[in-house]
């Protein structure tokens, strides 16, 4: 095997210990389901064969740093706890980036802090005097800046003398605190709205902890007596009183807590109930209230959106924490009971972290398990007997903090990875032996053609054995994730009956090795929804928690009743109201509905009734009865000029302040909405194809970001030999069209303008990436592969930023974006032109309020509105909500890092999308035919290109003829006059910081 392909899963060794042996070494416990330790299946984990020696190996391989549990095993084991405090004045570094965005001074009530005000990458260095040789633990006191565009957590990258001591210290999250703003609101149609979350956050101190959640305690650092410097690095403004290395607590079981508490006495008191959507504060705004139409969830839904719960799949990422504050009438013991629902994933348990007042009272509160339920639970903190733990609490005012964690199954998910990267390997072996064919014709002997291929798959039989055991003793019960394991197993040992057969059996191998992947996806998945809080006196009981048979069946029969008592329907249109179809989410138009009642309609008097628009279908069938609303949103970037040919919707030129409007966005993305001299629709939201590199993997292969395709073509055998590769989706052509200069259509539309040299060179550029330098095919998901790290670089869109953002916590400051690869032209500057899809806003030409239409448009699209609209959205939601506005001055405000908007908006200036003309449809669609047919099948490019542009203009002809462009005889009649672009926009230069 080559030597960093290995490394690939010598690296997902590591991680396997790095969330193992803390977690042996902690001893968690979890809940009335089951167990109270980790025995049994957690140790023979450590059991896999070849595993100790494959960690060794990469640390000695690898460039990067080691993982936070190796350290831990290695060089923490024998090292003492310190038993000090030593505190660093945050105000005073003994060096720092930049003295005026670095400063001492006041900020939130404090004096002598150091406020660090910038959202430029900046560090801050501090000399620190130890004492004794030991452990510490680092804690931080901060408050976050805030303001509008002040609303990501503060991540810091942490060094000790230059150095990380582990890999997850480049990634070390502080998180903000916010609370559900104002009184709940309803809409016309009786629905709740949720608000808006804001900011509280105050000074806090904190322990520097894993951003994954893949840690049940804070990290622990290493320090010898002696002077030292600690460097934090990061770009979110942040103010900081003090730095601490803390003495690491060790936290007692519960048998010891409970021998330690001043009282055994159960309080003579009520039960205290807290209603779980009324959250004190939560770390990450969107967790969020949810609404649930059970019958017992208190406040009833009784046929409308009432939000009476709280998680559900919003509280499904590490870290995520809700508080509730509550006050203990007397003293003494209490236990704690929760209204739960956890029926996302079949036999699936969540887990999570439970703190009293800050604190995890005893461990086996560190990794909680909720287990799977179809209906909502009783869920009482409980040991693994079931007898309920006894919390003693002091009288007065509390906190009860519950946080996701995913120290509990990151195990697993390791070794997944891990088995993975082996089967690839045997896969590739196989793959290397019959050239990649399988030929029943040809004889084997594997233990002389590949010698070692059956201890292989040996091992990995164990190891999914191994990994079975071990997720039924985490989630309480056998799962499809662990009898999927045992399966594989069986079909791997089923091959080794007849070893001279694994030839014949390749593909077999890569299906079983994509089966266990799919797993990784829903194991940190753990959402969580929780109604009812309870806390009662030890000797106390619960109230029910669940409805009745009885009550279930009215419940039932009720919300059948409410059922027809429906929302004003589509078909219901108030001529006294602008009607506004959007087609997205109910969150989306609950939002925009809010904000046109708060800031639109009190200021120009017009009255916005929003409707959710399931499908776009529904627009042809509603002009086909006569039903046509105002305004449509959000519909896909094709849609206008295909409604405009047909005369449904309205040209926007036609109004006077239209140019006004054209020059707030880049003129690339009007050509998709040009038709027949006018402009059908306005742009909402851009996408944006951009380079996503991994800047640990390319560093650690010496390869530098390419420029040009030919920087592409020549890293793609470096990536190649390590087993990785370059990513590109195979459908997008347009870069390598527009990109060499050519148009997609003559100027006046009638013909294809792929019918050149130039033409023909992009094709073969665009085909050569997998015919010559062979590029994947086909990638389910190139995100996974990011994470992973086969393909560490690549071209991908919008929500691929948003996923990394928001659900790849372990790779904080460990990718980048970069402008996407060009052909350099004669002057050596280089043309990147790209798309990336928009979505638009219409006006029906049937609406008798066009002019209303307008004046919304242009509020709708205006800086403010978009600023106000993206900021709620990600506020209620969270980052993985965040708003791709069109608008380039709104875009700058919302809270993008500063480095990575700046590439954005660079890469902006080159966006373009293909125009529309009638038959148009046929292009991407023949295009990709080329596509298959040269490189799936192996026709030559020039012949498959040459049958693509025959098809393109027969059908454009075709379409022309319809619609009254040229006459039967093919005479032209009158033309479309594209416009064309040629130089990138310059519109962005300003916001380009």
């Amino acid at each position: 095997m080559r030597n960093i392909g290995k490394r690939r899963y010598l690296y997902s060794a590591i991680l396997l210990l790095a969330v193992i042996i803390p977690i042996l070494a902690f001893g968690l416990g979890f809940s009335s389901a089951g167990s109270s330790s980790l025995d049994g299946p957690y140790e023979t984990v450590l059991e896999l064969e070849g595993f100790r020696e494959w960690a060794d190996r990469s640390i000695a391989e690898a460039e990067l740093e080691p993982y936070y549990a190796d350290v831990l095993l290695d060089e923490y084991a024998s090292i003492p706890h310190a038993s000090s405090r030593i505190a660093v004045e945050a105000s005073a570094p003994a060096a720092r980036s930049d003295e005026s965005a670095l400063r001492k001074g006041a900020y939130g009530g404090r004096d002598n802090v150091l406020v660090w005000d910038s959202m430029d990458t900046h560090w801050a260095e501090y000399k620190v005097t130890v004492p004794e040789d030991g452990l510490y633990e680092m804690h931080a006191t901060y408050l976050p800046l805030k303001g509008e565009d002040n609303t990501r957590p503060v991540v810091w990258d942490v060094k000790i003398d230059g150095a990380r001591p582990f890999r997850e210290a480049s990634s070390i999250t502080l998180y903000r605190q916010w609370k559900d703003a104002g009184d709940m609101k309803k809409n016309d149609d009786g629905d709740e709205i949720r608000p808006v979350a804001a900011d509280i956050s105050d000074w806090q101190t904190h322990p520097l902890v894993d951003s994954g959640a893949n840690y049940a305690e804070p990290f622990k650092w290493h320090f010898t007596k002696g002077t030292h410097t600690i460097r934090v690095e990061g770009y979110e403004p942040v103010a900081i009183a003090e730095l601490a290395l803390e003495p690491p607590q060790e936290l007692p079981t519960y048998l010891e807590a409970k021998s330690s508490y001043p009282s055994s006495e159960s309080p003579d008191a009520d039960d205290i109930l807290i209603q779980a959507e009324q959250m004190t504060w939560k770390n990450d705004p969107s967790v969020v209230m949810m609404w649930d139409r059970d019958w017992r969830s208190v406040p009833r839904a009784e046929g409308r959106i009432t939000y009476n719960t709280m998680g559900g799949v919003r509280w499904d990422w590490p870290n995520q924490e809700a508080a509730w504050e509550f006050e203990a009438p007397e003293s003494g013991l209490y236990k704690i009971g929760l209204r739960a629902l956890q029926n996302r994933f079949s036999q699936k348990a969540s887990f999570r972290t439970i703190k009293i007042d800050g604190k995890v009272p005893f461990r086996e509160l560190l990794t909680y398990r909720f287990p799977y339920g179809s209906t909502w639970q009783s869920v009482v903190l409980s040991d693994g007997s079931g007898e309920p733990f006894d919390i003693y609490l002091e009288k007065g005012k509390h906190t009860l903090s519950i946080s996701l964690t995913h120290a509990s199954v990151s195990p697993i998910v390791r070794g997944i990875e891990n088995l993975s990267a082996l089967l690839r390997d045997i896969d590739t072996d196989l793959n290397a032996l019959t050239s990649g064919q399988v030929d029943r014709n040809r004889t084997w002997k594997i233990d002389r053609d590949l010698p070692g291929l059956k201890g292989q798959l040996e091992q990995a039989a164990h190891n999914l054995d191994v990994l079975a055991d071990a997720m039924t003793e985490v989630n309480g019960r056998k799962d499809s994730a662990s009898e999927g394991f045992r399966s594989s197993a069986g079909d791997l040992r089923a091959l080794l009956e007849i070893p001279d057969d694994i030839p014949y059996h390749v593909d077999e191998i890569a299906s079983i090795t994509e089966k266990i992947n799919n797993f990784v996806v829903n194991l940190h998945k753990q959402p969580l929804q929780l109604d009812e809080i309870y806390i009662a006196p030890a000797d106390g009981e619960f109230p029910d928690m669940l409805a009745s048979w009885g009550e279930q069946a009215v419940g039932i029969a009720a919300n059948f009743f409410y059922s027809f008592n429906t929302r004003q329907s589509l078909g219901e249109l108030d001529d006294n109201e602008l009607n506004v179809w959007v087609l997205r989410g109910r969150d989306y138009v609950t939002q925009l509905q809010d904000l046109a009642d708060e800031t639109f309609t009190p200021v120009t008097g017009i009255k916005v009734k929003v409707n959710l628009l399931p499908n776009p279908e529904l627009l042809v069938m509603s002009n086909a009865a006569g039903l046509q609303p105002d305004v449509a949103l959000g519909l896909n970037q094709d849609l206008p000029v295909d409604y405009a040919i047909r005369g449904s919707v309205y040209d926007l030129s036609r109004f006077g302040d239209f140019k006004e409007v054209y020059d707030k966005f880049s003129p690339g993305s009007w050509q998709a909405l040009y038709y027949d001299k006018g402009y059908y629709g306005l742009p909402e939201t851009q996408s944006f194809q951009v380079l996503y590199y991994r800047k640990d993997i390319m560093r650690e292969l010496g390869l530098a970001i390419p420029q040009t395709w030919q920087d592409v073509y020549d890293m793609l055998p470096t990536l190649q030999q390590h087993e990785m590769n370059f990513y590109m989706d195979p459908q997008q052509f347009l870069p390598f069209i527009s990109q060499n200069g050519v148009e997609f259509y003559t100027p006046d539309g009638f013909r294809t303008g792929l019918d050149t040299p130039e033409g023909f060179h992009a094709f073969k550029q665009w085909t050569d990436l997998y015919n010559m330098y062979a590029m994947e095919k086909q990638v389910p998901s190139f995100y996974q592969h990011f994470r992973t790290g086969t393909m560490p670089i690549g071209i991908s869109d919008y929500n691929m930023y948003v996923q990394l953002a928001a659900a790849a916590p372990e790779l904080n400051g460990r990718w980048g974006i970069a402008l996407i690869p060009g052909v350099e032209k004669q002057d050596g500057t280089v043309s990147r032109w790209a798309g990336g899809l928009q979505t638009t806003g219409v006006i029906f030409q049937e609406s008798k309020k066009k002019e209303q239409a307008w004046a919304f448009l242009k509020w709708w699209i205006s800086t403010d509105t978009q600023v106000r609209y993206g900021s709620d959205l990600e506020a209620i939601n969270g980052v993985s909500f965040r708003w791709n506005t069109a608008n380039v001055e709104a875009f700058v405000r919302l809270p993008w890092k500063r480095e990575d908007a700046n590439v954005i908006l660079q890469q902006w200036a080159w966006y373009k999308e293909k125009e529309n003309p009638p038959g148009g449809y046929f292009m991407g669609r023949e295009l990709n035919n080329a596509w298959v047919r040269s490189v799936i099948d192996g026709m030559n490019y020039r012949a498959s290109l040459e049958s693509a542009i025959l098809d393109i203009n027969r059908e454009l002809r075709r379409k022309q003829q319809e619609f009254g462009f040229i006459d039967e005889n093919g005479q032209p009649l009158k033309s479309l006059d594209f416009p064309v672009v040629k130089e990138p926009w310059d519109g962005v230069n300003p916001y380009v910081k």
